[in-house]
């Protein structure tokens, strides 16, 4: 079972996202059986909140179905449970290694890593309000953390 674990800073649009983006193109792959994926915040902020409903809305307009998620914050055993923890910016990062204290097995990636942008960030809709954008980078680094994880 291949664990992924999407992470931003409150969970409620852009690493819930990317969980269901990636559980789709997982179950349109037929390999859903060999993952378990979910989401978590670097914050407390949102904690038990549900998605965004900016989320909910381009998720429902690009035919994705989104489940009742609620946030959740990031745990030290996190990094135990998880194959790859992938969050969606460099301020996450610092704050997830705050959490976890370390990456020995190299786990930690930004989404964007598994794309032609590696290191790049991808923008919190919460600020920007562009959901369509967040949309189609979420898109392009699941399918190519999807392609990676699958040696294609």
């Amino acid at each position: 079972m291949i664990k992924v674990l999407f992470i931003c800073h409150g969970n409620i649009c852009r690493s819930t996202m990317a969980e269901f983006v990636m559980k789709y193109l997982v179950k349109k792959s037929h390999v859903d059986s060999q993952f378990y994926i979910y989401s978590a915040a670097t914050s407390r902020e949102e904690i038990g909140n549900p998605v965004h409903y900016g989320t909910k809305r381009k998720l429902a307009q690009e035919g994705i179905p989104c489940g009742d998620h609620r946030a959740v914050q990031v745990t030290k055993s996190d990094y135990d449970n998880y194959d790859y923890l992938i969050v969606m910016d460099g301020y996450n990062v610092r704050n997830l290694m705050r959490i976890i204290g370390d990456d020995p097995e190299q786990k930690v990636y930004k989404l964007l890593d598994f794309t032609q942008r590696k290191g790049q960030d991808i923008a919190d809709p919460w600020y920007s309000g562009n959901f369509d954008k967040t949309f189609d980078d979420v898109m392009e680094g699941c399918q190519g953390l999807l392609n990676y994880i699958l040696g294609k």
